[in-house]
């Protein structure tokens, strides 16, 4: 059993229609073991046993019966504590929301049920949602990091890169086979790049939002975390009520990938030597490589300010400003920004994001992907962050850099490990093209294995 924790999604799905695994030992495997894992109580906020246990009955005797709803009928997965769950606490991190029981779960999450998939619980985020470290040093009413900072697997003194810091650490650590995440500005393909898993972030609006804590509306999408990009597919289908990208035959020959630049030379030592590795290893493959810059993504880049910080004071003032101090100071300061702009300059800003996202299109449609380091940076020590104020404003930014790129731009993308530990290739995609992005990235994760 204690393989089960190892394996893909996917596989365990596999190994559940084949009878070679009962979905009520494998959900047992998963609950005990993050009972007893040291880190467990920095992963999860909660398990859900009661839940995990119906749902995995369930699918025993669907099983049984020859009527399973898919390959994910009866695996376990954890959810980022944004999705609400009916009955169960889901507070997003902050104590502003302390003791918030939802009615119902959120509409992903009652596809992911109804398709077979069983509930584990929910885990550890950075507050809101609004920062990329993955840092919660005030979830708990305390000032400790710890309480609510999962640990990076690489070290745990590291950050574990949020905001789904506790979706990767899950899956990481082998406490799940998946796991739920969302991605305003990097949220899902951080905590995977420095945690060595997959993670999908899918277009805006691709993924039902209903009963999701919002950030900022305009930018949250709903994203998986799992050990391969079959995982992902399987995980997007199913919360979308479709079926999953065909990922047979899938092949890099012939396609043709913009290195993005500047974000992508100017990082530091060890993405640029995971990504020169993962470069070397798709060319060998068969992708022509090109190095290039798009119009105006700078200009972009400069608006991030007055969209993001903007649109999420506006969504969360006034709780915020009934209680403040319930905060993390970081974390305050950055949803405060978003006073600094008016109204005039919020429209202003998206109408002309709006026209470099054309620009954009225009100058990448001969491309099949855009690639760059999902990360510029490595994790940094959680000890220095809580110490250094600045330190931990600068590292932040950086942090969420190349992401968000993606999120600007409106893009789907996919981060997978690069074999250099914490980095991560991130593989840029049109919007609502995940099933083409899904076929590169299958292709391009059997490339970077070797």
């Amino acid at each position: 059993m204690s393989d089960w924790l190892w394996q893909s999604a996917s596989e365990l799905g596999r190994g559940i229609g084949e009878g070679r695994i009962d979905p009520v030992e494998l959900t047992e495997a998963y609950l005990d073991a993050a009972a007893a894992h040291e880190y467990g109580p920095r992963i999860y906020t909660r398990l859900t046993p009661d839940r995990a246990r119906a749902e995995a009955m369930a699918a025993r005797e669907r099983a049984k019966n020859g009527v399973r709803r898919g390959v994910l009928d009866g695996v376990p997965i954890s959810w980022k504590d944004l999705f609400d769950s009916a009955g169960v606490v889901t507070e997003a991190g902050t104590m502003l929301l302390e003791g918030r029981v939802p009615d119902a779960d959120a509409e992903v999450l009652a596809r992911a049920t109804r398709a077979g998939t069983v509930c584990l619980g929910k885990t550890h985020m950075s507050e809101l949602a609004f920062a990329g470290l993955g840092m919660n040093p005030a979830y708990g009413g305390n000032t400790d990091p710890l309480p609510g900072t999962p640990p990076n697997v690489n070290d745990p003194a590291l950050a574990p890169g949020g905001s789904s810091s506790g979706a990767a650490a899950s899956i990481a650590f082998g406490l799940a086979p998946a796991g739920i995440g969302s991605d305003t500005g990097g949220s899902v393909r951080v905590p995977a790049a420095w945690n060595d898993v997959v993670g999908l972030k899918t277009t805006h609006g691709r993924l039902s939002l209903k009963g999701v804590v919002p950030l900022a509306e305009s930018f949250d999408t709903v994203g998986p975390l799992a050990r391969s990009v079959e995982d992902c597919a399987h995980l997007l289908a199913i919360m979308e009520g479709g079926a999953p990208a065909d990922l047979r035959g899938a092949t890099l020959q012939g396609t043709r990938m913009l290195v993005l630049e500047p974000y992508a030379s100017n990082v530091r030592e060890a993405p640029a030597r995971g990504f020169a590795h993962a470069l070397d290893r798709l060319v060998a493959a068969g992708v022509t490589v090109e190095t290039g810059t798009v119009t105006g993504i700078g200009e972009a880049m400069d608006l991030s300010p007055v969209l993001f910080a903007t649109e999420a004071y506006g969504t969360w003032r006034d709780v915020i400003e009934a209680a403040p101090h319930k905060m993390y100071a970081r974390i305050l300061d950055r949803f405060r920004g978003g006073a600094d702009h008016s109204a005039p300059d919020f429209v202003a800003a998206w109408r002309r994001l709006r026209e470099l996202r054309a620009v954009w299109a225009a100058e990448t449609a001969a491309y099949d992907a855009v690639i760059l380091p999902t990360v510029p940076n490595t994790p940094p020590e959680i000890a220095r962050l809580m110490s250094d104020p600045d330190y931990y404003v600068t590292e932040n930014l950086l942090t969420l850099r190349n992401t968000r790129v993606g999120n600007l731009m409106g893009l789907c993308g996919l981060s997978l490990p690069t074999g250099t530990p914490s980095c991560g290739l991130m593989m840029l995609a049109a919007p609502m093209a995940e099933e083409r992005l899904l076929r590169l990235g299958h292709a391009a994760e059997a490339a970077l294995a070797g």
